[in-house]
């Protein structure tokens, strides 16, 4: 049995599998993608872009329509004892046009993408989930789901898994996720009355963890961060009170917090996939590797997932290169997963600190060059881990 229905179904609509889905069909490989929720999410779980993402953007031309929601982050603040030291960041030895952090809603860039895949001829198709699969040396026939319980079986030469850390499709091939479960953190998306700079990123000591602020482009809004993990996100108002309170204390001066437009309490896992490739099938993004979103490094080495492997897949439907080629994304990717366990895990150890010059019982360093001065360059911060292209 030889014959397909379609080039490559493409599970999950979150930013890889657009990414994916409009890589794909701009080479002209017919493409197919699902997603199991009803619609897109209205509420934003990453933030930050890193300069390799932003090149990507600017290769499928949408930066223009990303960068007016985004702002640059040039700074990272530390909080002690009622004064900010505030420490630049420092890319200049990035070979790169974007040698700076950007912050962007993860909600603007899903929608830019799907305008992007739209115009390539790929609808994202809703309530339709992936329900289960089978390969052979041919094709991957998969079984769609919709909601009212009607199904639909398709066939396909390849099946990408791009649907998040509950994936179907690493499950199915039986891809173990591999390493243990770290810190509970709540997270808190809400508008903050505060002085602080909005150029940076903040760091803070409150009594039992710390606190970390990041800012959004709208006015007055930040991402809040507690590792100690304290709060119930169902009870809104206490969110706001539990930060009004901690910042407070940590500021040396009031500070109000608003209720939440969205927060969530979570546990930190620290894994990843032995391989992202098995036969006609391949897992990428939150599919293939979980770790702590302290450096920003989930939606961003997700895409260069993405990117990494759409292009190999084109040459090899198109006949341009023998399906061998399709083995270097594996190669290449894994050890990308596995290098990133290691350097979130280092980020996660130095906020992890209760005080300056203190930990919380999990270690760390500080992430400064002096402790006397009021600025500098942030260099002894852990940076992101350079991902292969």
């Amino acid at each position: 049995m030889t014959g397909y229905d379609v080039d490559v179904l493409v599970a999950g609509a979150g930013p890889v599998g657009l990414t994916a889905a409009a890589l794909l069909a701009r080479s002209g490989v017919s493409v197919r993608l699902v997603d199991a929720a009803a619609a897109p999410a209205t509420t934003s779980r990453a933030l930050g872009s890193h300069a390799r993402s932003l090149e990507i953007y600017d290769q499928l031309g949408i930066l223009g329509e990303i960068a007016p929601h985004g702002t640059r982050i040039n700074t990272f603040v530390m909080h002690r004892g009622g004064h900010p030291n505030r420490l630049d960041f420092d890319f200049g030895g990035l070979p790169t046009r974007f040698p700076y952090m950007f912050n962007v809603d993860q909600v603007i860039i899903e929608r830019v993408l799907r305008g992007q895949g739209a115009a390539a001829g790929v609808a994202v198709e809703w309530n339709t989930g992936l329900e289960s699969f089978r390969q052979d040396e041919d094709a991957v026939t998969a079984v769609l789901r919709r909601p009212d319980g009607t199904e639909e079986t398709v066939r396909a030469r390849y099946l990408w898994g791009c649907d998040g850390g509950h994936s179907t499709v690493r499950k199915t091939l039986g891809l173990p996720l591999t390493g243990e479960p770290a810190h509970t953190w709540l997270i808190a998306d809400a508008l903050v009355h505060t002085d602080v700079d909005i150029d940076g990123v903040h760091w803070l000591f409150a009594r039992g963890g710390t606190l970390m602020l990041f800012p959004f482009p709208e006015p007055g809004k930040w991402r809040l961060l507690d590792t100690t993990g304290e709060g119930q996100p169902d009870d809104p108002e206490q969110i706001a009170r539990q930060f009004s309170a901690k910042l407070s204390r940590a500021l040396g001066r009031d500070t109000v917090v608003e209720r939440p437009i969205w927060a969530s309490k979570f546990t930190i896992q620290q894994r990843a996939v032995p391989a992202m490739r098995l036969g006609r099938c391949f897992v990428s993004g939150d599919a293939a590797h979980v770790h702590s979103p302290a450096s920003g490094q989930g939606l961003n080495t997700g895409i260069q997932d993405a990117y990494n492997l759409a292009w190999k897949l084109a040459m090899v439907v198109h006949g341009h290169a023998d399906a061998t080629l399709l083995d270097t994304y594996d190669a290449e990717r894994v050890p990308i997963g596995q290098a990133l366990l290691a350097s979130t895990g280092e980020v996660m150890d130095t906020i992890m600190v209760d005080k300056a010059g203190g930990t919380g019982g999990t270690g760390g360093t500080l992430p400064v060059t002096s402790s006397a001065s009021s600025s500098g360059t942030c260099r002894d911060w852990p940076s992101p881990t350079p991902t292969a292209h």
